[in-house]
């Protein structure tokens, strides 16, 4: 059934989601931001055991973590580059129909995460590393002896353990006990800037057995890392104090930026080169710290912080679209609601920003922190499709910042338009990869999204998009339909090319499923913003909409690509996307797609799947009328498949414990199948979907 159209309770729908921990577990954080800044709070709520939660040391035990950061979209930090390496040392030359081409690709991520790097890829790695997104410092308890000499001590110590994280209001509560003295502890972010607060109550604070202790790290180049604690001599942090009130100036190479802290008593001191410690005589303190690429000027009380947070995530849960499952009987329900609800919010705080965000988003650091153009569609299309396009189109604006980089990338390869990059820093800059420089699904990406802006806002906000974007559309659609190489009187995408199941060879394979799919629809989209704008329909793109190539098919079901080997059955099931993230188009034929999720679903390895892969099969299944499976797809148990008790949905332990395109991707799907139905047997209350093409 589409929906029951019986009024939701959303306060209650959220609130009985919210997120309670009682034993400290090294994978399970909580995150308070805005979606351009984040700080991540262990069991204390604040960021107190370092080691505990420390990625890399859990790696090398053997077990599970996620990282407690502070992190933003404007926080960046570039290593030196003694050797002045640029993108042009990390080319290699490959054969096209457009003759020698030279693309980025000399990287090898597995030698860089060893440790040995060639010397021929040594340009690559570096290149690939940076710039790395920064933490910004942590914020912590110290803990003293009645001496006041400092005491080590484990998140194991502490006892009556009790977080928990109010959806609704955006606020983390903390309680434990030490040294048989209770700790409570608020922590709220702010709405608009990078600004986090915390209001700290126990006698442990009076007698100065408990401080709150500010450590800041030099960047990390590594793969997942955000932090290096072994160089202190990389970097400097100065302070500047009176009373209890500092600002603590950091530079880190080429990077600076500013910290501003103040105390509702006490004072602020040094107390080693990049530590600093709040301590007070009172019972009770509020602490608030803006992190700022600049001196921003007072900082607001708790109170307000606070305030301010709880009234902008009020205003998110009651924006957009809601859904409510109380009523279903069916006893997986109740987990796809608690999924629903903790992935808006963790989308909210993490992928909501500026730009395009990291596939950790701003919790911990996954390829250096740099964004991937082809999962910005997985992180934020469902802003959208939920009745929230603002949150969407925050980060658009940058793709018309580094259009000049993408038109420049095509120019290179002997293309008009814009060729855009997979995997990037602020600066747009393509980082060397011998997968990533040859996909290309992130092309239309940039189309689709705007289009769903479109679809999601009033007629003044549409003529507005029309106007800013129209010079993007055009560059996009062009390089699309130039890329598309004419051969025996049809339109093919030929080598080097890498489809989004990135197992296949670059050099060999053609017309990857998904992508032609997807080609023909962003080009379709890219035509219909030129008759918003009052102009004709682009021939030559029509010609190439017309002669597009069809996918490959075998015992009556698609291949993944026209070439041998055609399919392998692990990894992405991306061919199901050309008719499920992809509307009908005349590319694909449902009764053959239809064989094919069948197929699929049969015979995939599906513990090599990704997180993203299981609502790719629900939105096919949607699509082809089958919702029965869209569900079972979507709450399937696999590896890949599971979600925390704090919603993240790990993928690879402490390389990947968060992966939002998963979360991204689940609301997307369920956006869907509330506006084509569920199955006959739930019954679920919907309102404020905006309908997928």
């Amino acid at each position: 059934m589409p929906h029951d159209a019986r009024p939701i309770d959303r306060h209650a729908v959220v609130q009985r989601h919210n997120v309670s921990i009682t034993v400290p577990d090294p994978e399970s954080v909580l995150t308070v931001g805005n979606g351009d800044f984040a700080y991540t709070a262990d069991i204390t709520g604040m960021q107190t055991f370092t080691t505990f939660h420390d990625q890399a040391t859990a790696i090398m035990q053997g077990r599970a973590a996620i990282n407690s950061a502070t992190m933003s979209t404007w926080g960046w930090h570039e290593m030196p580059n003694p050797d002045g390496f640029v993108l042009d040392d990390a080319m290699s030359e490959h054969t096209t129909t457009r003759g020698v081409v030279r693309y980025p690709d000399r990287h090898d991520m597995e030698g860089a995460m060893r440790g040995h790097v060639s010397d021929e890829n040594r340009p690559g790695a570096w290149l690939n590393a940076n710039p790395q997104r920064l933490d910004l410092g942590r914020i912590g308890f110290s803990f003293h002896d009645a001496n006041g000499s400092p005491v080590d001590v484990s998140p194991e110590v502490l006892t009556d353990t009790v977080q928990n994280l109010d959806l609704w209001s955006g606020t983390i509560t903390s309680r434990f006990r030490y040294d048989d003295q209770m700790v409570e502890v608020t922590t709220v972010a702010a709405p608009d800037d990078s600004t986090v607060a915390f209001r700290v109550s126990s006698a442990l604070l009076g007698d100065g057995r408990l401080r709150i202790a500010l450590r800041f790290p030099y960047a990390h180049p590594g793969f997942f890392q955000t932090s290096d604690w072994r160089n202190p001599d990389r970097h400097t942090s100065t302070i500047a104090a009176e009373g209890s009130r500092a600002t603590i100036s950091r530079k880190l190479d080429g990077t600076a930026y500013v910290v501003a802290v103040e105390s509702s008593s006490g004072s602020i001191s040094q107390t080693a080169p990049h530590e600093f410690e709040v301590s007070t005589d009172a019972d009770s303190l509020d602490v608030v710290v803006r992190f700022a690429p600049n001196d921003g000027g007072a900082l607001p009380s708790f109170d307000a912080v606070a305030q301010a947070a709880a009234t902008s995530w009020e205003r998110f849960w009651l924006s957009g679209a809601a859904i409510d499952f109380h009523d279903t009987a069916d006893a997986r329900a109740h987990e796809l609601e608690r999924r629903i609800v903790l992935s808006q919010y963790l989308t909210a705080v993490n992928s909501a920003g500026v730009m395009p965000p990291a596939e950790t988003g701003l919790t911990t650091n996954s390829w250096s922190g740099k964004a991937h153009l082809e999962m910005h569609f997985w992180h934020a299309a469902h802003f959208a499709t939920w009745g929230r396009p603002e949150l969407l189109e925050r980060s658009l604006g940058w793709y018309l910042s580094i259009l000049p980089a993408a038109q420049s990338t095509a120019a290179g390869q002997g293309y008009p338009g814009a060729r855009w990059p997979k995997q990037v820093g602020p600066d747009g800059r393509e980082s060397p990869d011998p997968i990533g420089s040859f996909l290309v699904w992130q092309q239309p990406h940039v189309l689709y999204l705007l289009e769903l802006i479109w679809r999601a806002s009033v007629p003044e906000k549409r003529e507005a998009l029309v106007l800013e974007f129209a010079g993007l559309v055009e560059q996009t659609a062009t390089f699309m339909a130039a890329f598309a190489a004419e051969r025996d009187g049809e339109f093919h995408l030929l080598a080097p090319i890498m489809p989004a199941q990135e197992f296949y060879d670059v050099t060999t394979t053609e017309d990857p499923t998904y992508e032609l799919a997807s080609w023909w629809w962003g080009l379709e989209i890219a035509q219909l913003w030129r008759e918003r704008a009052g102009l004709a329909r682009e021939a030559e793109w029509s010609t190439v909409q017309d002669g597009l190539a069809r996918p490959h098919v075998e015992d009556e079901h698609y291949t993944a690509i026209a070439t041998e080997p055609f399919l392998r059955r692990d990894d992405h099931p991306a061919l199901l996307a050309a008719l499920g993230v992809v509307p009908p188009t005349p590319i694909i034929d449902p009764t053959i797609m239809t064989a094919t999720l069948l197929d699929v679903l049969g015979n995939w390895d599906w513990p090599s799947a990704w997180g993203w892969d299981f609502p790719v099969m629900a939105m096919t299944a949607s699509r082809l009328g089958r919702p029965d499976i869209a569900i079972d797809a979507l709450l399937r148990d696999e590896i890949k498949n599971r979600f925390t008790i704090v919603g993240h949905n790990a993928q690879m332990g402490s390389i990947l414990p968060i992966y939002l395109p998963g979360n991204g991707s689940l609301l997307a799907a369920v956006s869907m199948i509330a506006t084509t139905g569920f199955p006959d047997s739930w019954n679920v209350a919907t309102e404020g979907f905006v309908p997928w093409p």
